[in-house]
Protein backbone atom coordinates (compact mmCIF):
# COMPACT_ATOMS: atom_id res chain seq x y z
CA UNK A 1 0.00 0.00 0.00
CA UNK A 2 1.12 3.39 -0.80
CA UNK A 3 2.29 5.90 2.06
CA UNK A 4 1.00 9.03 0.36
CA UNK A 5 1.29 12.18 1.92
CA UNK A 6 -1.51 14.30 3.74
CA UNK A 7 -2.69 17.02 1.33
CA UNK A 8 -4.99 18.18 4.71
CA UNK A 9 -2.27 19.12 6.45
CA UNK A 10 -0.87 21.90 4.15
CA UNK A 11 -1.54 24.90 4.71
CA UNK A 12 -0.84 27.93 2.71
CA UNK A 13 1.68 29.27 5.02
CA UNK A 14 3.08 25.36 5.37
CA UNK A 15 3.19 25.24 1.99
CA UNK A 16 5.41 28.27 1.25
CA UNK A 17 7.87 26.73 3.96
CA UNK A 18 7.64 23.25 2.13
CA UNK A 19 9.08 25.00 -1.01
CA UNK A 20 12.40 25.25 1.12
CA UNK A 21 13.45 21.63 0.20
CA UNK A 22 16.69 22.03 1.17
CA UNK A 23 16.69 24.67 3.80
CA UNK A 24 19.83 23.19 5.76
CA UNK A 25 23.40 22.70 3.43
CA UNK A 26 25.83 21.97 5.49
CA UNK A 27 29.80 20.95 4.28
CA UNK A 28 31.84 17.92 5.51
CA UNK A 29 33.96 18.23 8.38
CA UNK A 30 37.41 16.94 9.52
CA UNK A 31 37.04 13.37 11.60
CA UNK A 32 34.55 13.57 14.58
CA UNK A 33 36.61 14.10 17.89
CA UNK A 34 36.18 11.86 21.04
CA UNK A 35 35.42 14.22 23.77
CA UNK A 36 32.12 16.23 24.11
CA UNK A 37 31.32 19.54 21.75
CA UNK A 38 31.97 22.69 23.50
CA UNK A 39 28.27 24.02 23.72
CA UNK A 40 29.87 27.36 23.48
CA UNK A 41 32.08 26.95 20.27
CA UNK A 42 30.41 27.88 16.63
CA UNK A 43 30.20 24.82 14.04
CA UNK A 44 33.26 25.12 11.70
CA UNK A 45 30.83 25.57 9.29
CA UNK A 46 28.07 28.03 9.20
CA UNK A 47 24.35 26.90 7.69
CA UNK A 48 22.36 28.36 5.32
CA UNK A 49 19.17 28.52 7.09
CA UNK A 50 15.93 29.71 5.31
CA UNK A 51 12.44 29.57 5.76
CA UNK A 52 12.71 25.89 5.71
CA UNK A 53 14.19 26.21 9.81
CA UNK A 54 12.95 28.51 12.36
CA UNK A 55 16.11 29.95 13.99
CA UNK A 56 16.28 30.65 17.74
CA UNK A 57 18.42 30.85 20.39
CA UNK A 58 18.28 27.59 22.68
CA UNK A 59 20.34 26.26 26.01
CA UNK A 60 22.56 24.43 23.33
CA UNK A 61 23.58 27.76 21.82
CA UNK A 62 22.71 26.58 18.50
CA UNK A 63 21.37 29.05 15.77
CA UNK A 64 19.58 26.53 13.63
CA UNK A 65 17.48 24.56 17.02
CA UNK A 66 13.55 25.31 16.82
CA UNK A 67 11.77 26.30 19.90
CA UNK A 68 8.80 24.23 18.60
CA UNK A 69 10.56 21.47 15.97
CA UNK A 70 8.69 21.22 13.10
CA UNK A 71 6.60 18.08 12.49
CA UNK A 72 6.12 17.65 8.62
CA UNK A 73 4.77 13.78 9.15
CA UNK A 74 3.37 12.85 12.48
CA UNK A 75 2.70 9.53 10.86
CA UNK A 76 5.97 8.91 10.73
CA UNK A 77 7.71 11.17 13.71
CA UNK A 78 9.76 10.09 16.91
CA UNK A 79 10.86 11.92 19.63
CA UNK A 80 12.84 15.01 19.50
CA UNK A 81 16.72 14.18 20.06
CA UNK A 82 17.06 17.64 21.77
CA UNK A 83 20.41 19.11 21.89
CA UNK A 84 23.83 17.12 21.24
CA UNK A 85 25.56 16.35 24.81
CA UNK A 86 27.26 13.27 24.46
CA UNK A 87 30.76 13.40 22.42
CA UNK A 88 30.98 12.49 18.89
CA UNK A 89 31.89 8.70 17.76
CA UNK A 90 33.67 8.00 14.50
CA UNK A 91 32.58 5.78 11.67
CA UNK A 92 35.30 3.33 10.72
CA UNK A 93 33.97 0.43 9.62
CA UNK A 94 30.33 -0.46 8.71
CA UNK A 95 29.26 -3.91 8.99
CA UNK A 96 26.09 -5.04 6.69
CA UNK A 97 23.83 -7.76 5.56
CA UNK A 98 20.21 -8.34 3.82
CA UNK A 99 19.17 -10.05 7.17
CA UNK A 100 19.20 -8.72 10.17
CA UNK A 101 21.79 -8.99 12.58
CA UNK A 102 20.49 -11.34 15.58
CA UNK A 103 20.90 -9.12 19.31
CA UNK A 104 23.66 -11.51 20.46
CA UNK A 105 26.05 -11.16 17.41
CA UNK A 106 25.68 -7.13 17.48
CA UNK A 107 26.36 -7.18 21.37
CA UNK A 108 29.38 -9.56 20.40
CA UNK A 109 30.47 -7.12 17.97
CA UNK A 110 30.24 -3.97 20.73
CA UNK A 111 32.60 -6.20 22.61
CA UNK A 112 35.55 -7.02 20.13
CA UNK A 113 38.58 -5.92 21.19
CA UNK A 114 39.50 -2.52 19.79
CA UNK A 115 35.58 -1.37 19.48
CA UNK A 116 34.62 1.52 21.07
CA UNK A 117 31.50 2.21 19.79
CA UNK A 118 28.80 0.82 17.55
CA UNK A 119 25.59 1.91 16.02
CA UNK A 120 22.50 -0.01 14.48
CA UNK A 121 21.10 1.17 11.47
CA UNK A 122 18.08 -0.29 8.94
CA UNK A 123 20.09 -0.26 5.76
CA UNK A 124 18.58 -0.76 2.20
CA UNK A 125 19.35 0.48 -1.28
CA UNK A 126 16.41 2.69 -3.40
CA UNK A 127 16.34 2.90 -6.79
CA UNK A 128 15.28 6.31 -7.67
CA UNK A 129 15.15 7.00 -11.82
CA UNK A 130 17.60 4.22 -12.34
CA UNK A 131 19.89 5.36 -9.55
CA UNK A 132 20.38 3.29 -6.62
CA UNK A 133 20.98 5.14 -3.23
CA UNK A 134 21.66 4.27 -0.32
CA UNK A 135 19.56 4.49 2.84
CA UNK A 136 19.45 4.30 6.27
CA UNK A 137 16.99 3.94 9.46
CA UNK A 138 18.17 5.33 12.21
CA UNK A 139 17.58 6.51 15.91
CA UNK A 140 18.76 10.62 15.11
CA UNK A 141 19.91 11.00 18.56
CA UNK A 142 22.44 8.26 18.42
CA UNK A 143 23.01 7.73 14.87
CA UNK A 144 23.95 11.88 14.94
CA UNK A 145 27.66 11.23 16.62
CA UNK A 146 28.71 9.09 13.74
CA UNK A 147 28.31 11.74 11.54
CA UNK A 148 30.40 14.35 10.77
CA UNK A 149 31.10 17.17 13.54
CA UNK A 150 28.89 20.10 11.17
CA UNK A 151 26.30 17.44 10.62
CA UNK A 152 26.01 15.77 14.55
CA UNK A 153 26.21 19.41 16.18
CA UNK A 154 22.88 21.07 14.28
CA UNK A 155 20.12 20.10 15.96
CA UNK A 156 17.18 21.24 13.45
CA UNK A 157 18.53 18.57 10.87
CA UNK A 158 17.99 16.28 13.53
CA UNK A 159 14.76 17.66 14.79
CA UNK A 160 13.91 17.16 11.33
CA UNK A 161 14.60 13.39 11.02
CA UNK A 162 12.67 12.57 13.96
CA UNK A 163 10.03 14.76 12.53
CA UNK A 164 9.47 12.26 9.48
CA UNK A 165 11.43 13.47 7.07
CA UNK A 166 14.94 12.74 4.65
CA UNK A 167 18.26 14.12 5.72
CA UNK A 168 20.23 13.19 2.69
CA UNK A 169 23.73 14.48 1.68
CA UNK A 170 24.99 17.22 -0.89
CA UNK A 171 26.21 15.37 -3.65
CA UNK A 172 22.85 13.10 -3.38
CA UNK A 173 20.34 16.54 -3.06
CA UNK A 174 22.27 18.04 -6.03
CA UNK A 175 21.25 14.56 -8.16
CA UNK A 176 17.57 15.06 -6.89
CA UNK A 177 17.26 18.64 -7.94
CA UNK A 178 14.98 17.46 -11.27
CA UNK A 179 13.99 14.22 -8.85
CA UNK A 180 11.66 15.76 -6.34
CA UNK A 181 8.56 17.75 -7.03
CA UNK A 182 8.45 21.77 -6.26
CA UNK A 183 7.38 20.85 -2.64
CA UNK A 184 10.25 18.91 -1.82
CA UNK A 185 8.61 15.33 -1.78
CA UNK A 186 10.44 12.44 -3.50
CA UNK A 187 9.18 9.32 -4.21
CA UNK A 188 11.30 6.79 -2.43
CA UNK A 189 11.37 3.71 -4.30
CA UNK A 190 10.95 3.28 -8.45
CA UNK A 191 8.23 1.48 -7.41
CA UNK A 192 4.70 2.70 -7.68
CA UNK A 193 3.63 1.85 -5.04
CA UNK A 194 6.84 3.68 -2.71
CA UNK A 195 6.11 5.89 -0.50
CA UNK A 196 6.45 9.69 -0.86
CA UNK A 197 8.62 11.22 1.82
CA UNK A 198 9.65 15.02 2.32
CA UNK A 199 13.23 16.29 2.03
CA UNK A 200 13.96 18.62 5.47
CA UNK A 201 17.79 18.51 5.46
CA UNK A 202 20.84 18.48 3.43
CA UNK A 203 23.51 17.57 5.53
CA UNK A 204 27.19 15.25 5.58
CA UNK A 205 26.11 11.57 6.61
CA UNK A 206 28.42 8.59 7.82
CA UNK A 207 30.17 7.70 4.84
CA UNK A 208 28.34 4.96 1.98
CA UNK A 209 25.09 6.23 3.59
CA UNK A 210 23.57 8.75 1.19
CA UNK A 211 20.14 9.83 3.29
CA UNK A 212 18.45 8.83 6.29
CA UNK A 213 14.92 8.44 7.88
CA UNK A 214 14.12 7.79 11.29
CA UNK A 215 13.61 4.16 12.16
CA UNK A 216 9.51 4.71 12.40
CA UNK A 217 9.71 4.59 8.33
CA UNK A 218 11.51 1.15 8.63
CA UNK A 219 8.15 -0.76 8.05
CA UNK A 220 6.68 1.16 5.14
CA UNK A 221 10.12 1.27 3.43
CA UNK A 222 10.74 -2.39 3.59
CA UNK A 223 13.85 -1.23 5.55
CA UNK A 224 15.33 -4.58 7.78
CA UNK A 225 16.28 -3.45 11.34
CA UNK A 226 19.54 -3.77 12.30
CA UNK A 227 20.91 -5.52 8.96
CA UNK A 228 23.94 -3.29 9.88
CA UNK A 229 26.51 -1.76 12.30
CA UNK A 230 28.61 1.14 12.07
CA UNK A 231 31.50 0.35 14.41
CA UNK A 232 34.27 2.94 16.01
CA UNK A 233 38.06 1.64 16.77
CA UNK A 234 38.87 4.96 18.32
CA UNK A 235 43.16 4.70 18.25
CA UNK A 236 42.83 1.48 17.01
CA UNK A 237 43.34 0.82 13.26
CA UNK A 238 40.13 -0.71 11.46
CA UNK A 239 42.06 -3.12 9.82
CA UNK A 240 43.14 -4.67 13.20
CA UNK A 241 39.38 -4.89 14.40
CA UNK A 242 37.75 -6.30 11.15
CA UNK A 243 38.80 -10.14 11.27
CA UNK A 244 36.90 -10.81 14.29
CA UNK A 245 34.27 -8.57 13.00
CA UNK A 246 34.10 -10.92 10.07
CA UNK A 247 34.02 -14.54 11.87
CA UNK A 248 31.15 -12.59 14.14
CA UNK A 249 29.22 -11.38 10.87
CA UNK A 250 28.96 -14.27 9.21
CA UNK A 251 30.39 -15.33 5.60
CA UNK A 252 27.06 -12.95 3.97
CA UNK A 253 27.78 -10.23 5.90
CA UNK A 254 29.95 -7.25 4.26
CA UNK A 255 32.50 -5.82 6.61
CA UNK A 256 34.20 -3.12 4.78
CA UNK A 257 36.53 0.15 6.09
CA UNK A 258 34.73 3.48 5.81
CA UNK A 259 36.63 6.08 3.86
CA UNK A 260 36.26 8.57 0.89
CA UNK A 261 36.59 5.60 -1.37
CA UNK A 262 34.80 2.48 -1.99
CA UNK A 263 36.70 -0.49 0.20
CA UNK A 264 37.07 -2.49 -3.04
CA UNK A 265 38.68 -5.07 -0.75
CA UNK A 266 35.35 -6.87 0.62
CA UNK A 267 32.15 -7.86 -0.85
CA UNK A 268 29.26 -5.47 -1.04
CA UNK A 269 25.50 -5.88 0.00
CA UNK A 270 22.54 -4.83 -2.71
CA UNK A 271 19.70 -4.52 -1.01
CA UNK A 272 16.80 -3.16 -3.31
CA UNK A 273 13.67 -2.47 -1.45
CA UNK A 274 10.53 -0.02 -2.21
CA UNK A 275 7.89 -1.81 -3.19
CA UNK A 276 6.89 -5.31 -4.35
CA UNK A 277 9.22 -5.25 -7.87
CA UNK A 278 12.48 -4.87 -5.30
CA UNK A 279 10.70 -8.10 -3.21
CA UNK A 280 10.24 -9.87 -6.56
CA UNK A 281 14.43 -8.90 -7.05
CA UNK A 282 15.96 -9.89 -3.85
CA UNK A 283 19.29 -8.84 -2.87
CA UNK A 284 23.05 -10.12 -3.99
CA UNK A 285 26.33 -10.01 -2.34
CA UNK A 286 28.78 -8.62 -5.24
CA UNK A 287 33.25 -7.59 -5.84
CA UNK A 288 33.79 -4.56 -7.22
CA UNK A 289 35.96 -5.28 -10.56
CA UNK A 290 38.10 -2.93 -12.73
CA UNK A 291 36.29 -0.12 -15.18
CA UNK A 292 33.43 0.14 -12.65
CA UNK A 293 31.96 -3.64 -13.35
CA UNK A 294 30.91 -5.40 -10.37
CA UNK A 295 30.66 -9.33 -10.02
CA UNK A 296 27.11 -10.35 -8.19
CA UNK A 297 27.42 -13.63 -6.58
CA UNK A 298 27.21 -16.23 -9.06
CA UNK A 299 24.41 -18.12 -6.95
CA UNK A 300 21.86 -14.91 -7.40
CA UNK A 301 22.18 -14.87 -10.70
CA UNK A 302 21.75 -18.40 -11.71
CA UNK A 303 18.41 -18.01 -9.62
CA UNK A 304 17.33 -14.95 -11.31
CA UNK A 305 18.92 -13.71 -14.56
CA UNK A 306 17.72 -15.60 -17.81
CA UNK A 307 18.49 -15.22 -21.14
CA UNK A 308 15.21 -15.96 -23.32
CA UNK A 309 13.47 -14.76 -26.33
CA UNK A 310 10.83 -11.93 -26.70
CA UNK A 311 8.88 -10.84 -29.23
CA UNK A 312 10.80 -8.08 -31.83
CA UNK A 313 14.20 -8.19 -29.57
CA UNK A 314 14.77 -11.63 -30.08
CA UNK A 315 17.10 -12.89 -27.15
CA UNK A 316 17.79 -10.51 -24.29
CA UNK A 317 19.03 -11.35 -20.52
CA UNK A 318 17.04 -9.82 -17.69
CA UNK A 319 15.77 -10.69 -14.21
CA UNK A 320 13.13 -13.34 -14.53
CA UNK A 321 10.48 -11.18 -12.66
CA UNK A 322 10.50 -8.70 -16.10
CA UNK A 323 10.01 -11.34 -18.92
CA UNK A 324 5.86 -11.69 -18.16
CA UNK A 325 5.60 -8.21 -18.25
CA UNK A 326 8.35 -7.51 -20.92
CA UNK A 327 7.02 -10.12 -23.51
CA UNK A 328 3.26 -9.04 -22.75
CA UNK A 329 4.15 -5.53 -23.84
CA UNK A 330 5.93 -6.17 -27.10
CA UNK A 331 3.15 -8.99 -28.11
CA UNK A 332 0.95 -6.09 -27.55
CA UNK A 333 2.78 -3.75 -29.78
CA UNK A 334 3.27 -6.50 -32.46
CA UNK A 335 -0.76 -7.04 -32.17
CA UNK A 336 -1.28 -3.08 -32.81
CA UNK A 337 0.79 -2.99 -35.83
CA UNK A 338 3.86 -0.85 -33.77
CA UNK A 339 6.76 -3.27 -34.59
CA UNK A 340 8.41 -1.05 -37.08
CA UNK A 341 8.45 1.38 -34.10
CA UNK A 342 10.96 -0.35 -31.94
CA UNK A 343 14.67 -1.29 -33.80
CA UNK A 344 16.36 -4.45 -32.48
CA UNK A 345 19.83 -3.20 -33.95
CA UNK A 346 19.36 -0.09 -31.65
CA UNK A 347 18.24 -2.18 -28.37
CA UNK A 348 21.23 -1.64 -26.00
CA UNK A 349 20.56 -4.22 -23.02
CA UNK A 350 18.56 -5.06 -19.91
CA UNK A 351 21.01 -6.30 -17.83
CA UNK A 352 24.20 -4.99 -16.93
CA UNK A 353 26.21 -5.31 -13.93
CA UNK A 354 28.30 -2.42 -13.47
CA UNK A 355 27.92 0.67 -11.81
CA UNK A 356 26.59 4.20 -12.90
CA UNK A 357 29.82 5.83 -14.85
CA UNK A 358 32.32 8.00 -12.85
CA UNK A 359 30.47 6.56 -9.69
CA UNK A 360 29.38 3.73 -6.91
CA UNK A 361 26.44 4.01 -7.65
CA UNK A 362 24.79 0.63 -9.47
CA UNK A 363 21.61 1.35 -11.91
CA UNK A 364 18.55 -0.87 -12.36
CA UNK A 365 20.33 -2.49 -15.15
CA UNK A 366 22.81 -3.81 -12.70
CA UNK A 367 19.27 -5.82 -11.30
CA UNK A 368 18.10 -6.85 -14.83
CA UNK A 369 14.94 -4.95 -14.37
CA UNK A 370 15.43 -2.08 -16.95
CA UNK A 371 16.49 -2.21 -20.63
CA UNK A 372 17.25 0.74 -23.18
CA UNK A 373 15.25 0.91 -26.58
CA UNK A 374 16.12 2.81 -29.96
CA UNK A 375 19.13 4.06 -28.47
CA UNK A 376 20.55 6.93 -31.11
CA UNK A 377 17.10 9.18 -31.46
CA UNK A 378 16.50 8.81 -27.53
CA UNK A 379 19.35 9.92 -26.01
CA UNK A 380 19.75 11.49 -22.27
CA UNK A 381 18.27 15.33 -22.12
CA UNK A 382 15.97 15.10 -25.27
CA UNK A 383 12.86 14.71 -25.59
CA UNK A 384 13.11 11.75 -27.75
CA UNK A 385 11.70 10.00 -30.99
CA UNK A 386 10.15 7.08 -29.65
CA UNK A 387 7.02 6.24 -30.72
CA UNK A 388 4.27 7.68 -27.55
CA UNK A 389 1.90 4.59 -28.22
CA UNK A 390 5.04 2.31 -27.53
CA UNK A 391 5.36 3.95 -24.45
CA UNK A 392 1.95 4.18 -23.41
CA UNK A 393 1.79 0.24 -23.96
CA UNK A 394 4.63 -0.32 -21.69
CA UNK A 395 3.39 1.80 -19.00
CA UNK A 396 0.10 -0.48 -19.20
CA UNK A 397 2.64 -3.38 -18.31
CA UNK A 398 4.04 -2.18 -15.17
CA UNK A 399 6.97 0.06 -16.83
CA UNK A 400 7.93 3.72 -16.06
CA UNK A 401 9.34 5.64 -18.93
CA UNK A 402 12.50 7.88 -18.58
CA UNK A 403 11.09 10.53 -20.82
CA UNK A 404 9.01 11.92 -18.60
CA UNK A 405 11.65 12.38 -16.34
CA UNK A 406 12.96 15.97 -15.61
CA UNK A 407 16.00 15.18 -17.00
CA UNK A 408 14.89 12.66 -19.64
CA UNK A 409 16.12 9.54 -20.39
CA UNK A 410 13.63 8.56 -23.59
CA UNK A 411 15.47 4.99 -24.78
CA UNK A 412 14.92 4.12 -21.10
CA UNK A 413 12.03 1.58 -19.55
CA UNK A 414 12.42 0.31 -15.77
CA UNK A 415 9.87 -2.16 -14.21
CA UNK A 416 7.55 -0.29 -11.24
CA UNK A 417 5.24 -2.74 -10.46
CA UNK A 418 4.23 -5.93 -10.77
CA UNK A 419 1.42 -6.81 -13.67
CA UNK A 420 0.02 -9.92 -14.20
CA UNK A 421 -0.49 -10.68 -17.49
CA UNK A 422 -3.73 -12.75 -18.26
Amino acid sequence: MRVRRDESRRSPAHGALLLAVASLVLAACGSAPASAPDPSASPSVTPSLSVGVTPSASASGDPSASATPIVVDPAHAVDPPGPLTDGLAGADLMVSRAEPFTAEQRQAMAGVAGVVETEELGLASVGIQNRVISVAAVDPASYRRFTPQGSAQLEAVWERVAGGELAVTPALSRQLRRVTDQDGWLRLGNDVTAPDVHIGAVAPQAPRIDAVVNDAWAADLGLPVGNAVLVWTGETAPQEVRPALERLAGADASVQILGPDLDISVQQTAFLTGGSVATGVGSFSYRVLDGGRIAPDPAWVRANIRTERVPILGSVTCHQILFPQLRAALTEVVQRGLADEIHPDEYAGCYYPRFIAGTTQLSLHAFGIALDLNVPGNLRGTRGEINRDVVRIFQKWGFTWGGDWAWTDPMHFEMNAVVQPR
